[in-house]
């Protein structure tokens, strides 16, 4: 147990930076797996929602819940699934 007050603060913070991160992460996987099952069951909409999802990404990179290097490796495997779809 944290026995100062910057401590407990501190600990505190964390826990609430954590879910938070945890809950857009979640956010982000979701879109991502909803893109895919677009993809294959080849619909019209798939390369708007490629995009959407990509631009999901980037936000996530902006505000340090994923590396830059994963984002755009998800987004290049995301694209390449798209273009291959249609």
């Amino acid at each position: 147990m944290p026995r100062s007050v910057s401590a407990k603060k501190r600990q505190i913070l964390t826990e609430k930076k954590t879910t938070r991160n945890q809950a857009l992460e979640s956010e982000m996987k979701s879109a991502i797996k909803k893109t895919e099952r677009s993809i294959a069951a080849k619909a019209e909409d798939a390369p708007a929602k490629a995009q959407g999802t990509s631009r999901l990404i980037d936000k996530m990179v902006s505000k340090g819940i994923i590396h830059k290097n994963q984002a755009a490796r998800r987004k290049s495997r995301l694209t390449k699934k798209a273009n291959k779809a249609t």
